[in-house]
């Protein structure tokens, strides 16, 4: 592993950086959509638990819907206008959060495969100088920059491909719970 690193050059450094934010923010945004995936409570709940201004139970109601009854039942004032007005608001909270750092890791995926071309660019060079210097009677030195240059754009294509595989995967569940929230928000503002 050291010595493919190496073969890759400096271009390597900010791939591996690069792959390793962006999987340390892909790894985050999937704990937390695993977390409001679970224990939903329906629209009738919720609504129970908003009319009576009952906070959601933490072990029997963890997930996005339970968010938002908590947070409105905190700030409800009791004017039907003005509750509107905070329920569409938290609802719209919830929807930036879901979407939070998915467009960060669409950015760093799309980088990867540009940094493996300047990688490319640079083994390039590498080599046409060890042509202009030597001709083509050092092969063991054209080797190194054809190496440099194949290196970064393999270990592009390698952290780009599963990150962008994975954005859509978390855009995919990003959309249903935003979706979620607001058909039970719908639902809420029917029954204020």
């Amino acid at each position: 592993m050291d010595d493919y690193i190496k073969a890759g050059g400096v271009v390597m450094v900010p791939l591996f950086a690069v792959s390793i934010v962006m999987w340390l923010l892909i790894i985050d945004r999937a704990m937390f959509f695993r977390r409001l995936y679970h224990k939903n409570m329906d629209s009738k709940t919720a609504w129970s638990h908003t009319n009576e201004g009952r906070m959601p139970d933490p072990a029997q109601y963890r997930g996005v819907v339970s968010l938002l009854v908590a947070e409105f039942v905190s700030r409800r004032h009791g004017n039907k206008e003005l509750d509107l007005h905070i329920l569409d608001e938290i609802i719209q909270k919830l929807s930036r959060r879901l979407t939070g750092y998915l467009a960060l890791i669409g950015v760093l995926a799309a980088i990867a495969p540009l940094l493996g071309l300047l990688g490319t660019v640079t083994g390039m060079i590498a080599t046409f100088d060890v042509l202009a210097v030597f001709g083509t009677g050092n092969a063991k030195a054209m080797a190194g920059g054809i190496s440099e240059a194949l290196i970064t754009t393999q270990t592009g294509l390698l952290v780009a491909i599963p990150g962008l595989y994975m954005k859509g995967f978390l855009d995919r569940r990003a959309q249903i719970l935003k979706q979620r929230i607001e058909a039970v928000g719908f639902y809420l503002k029917r029954h204020l």
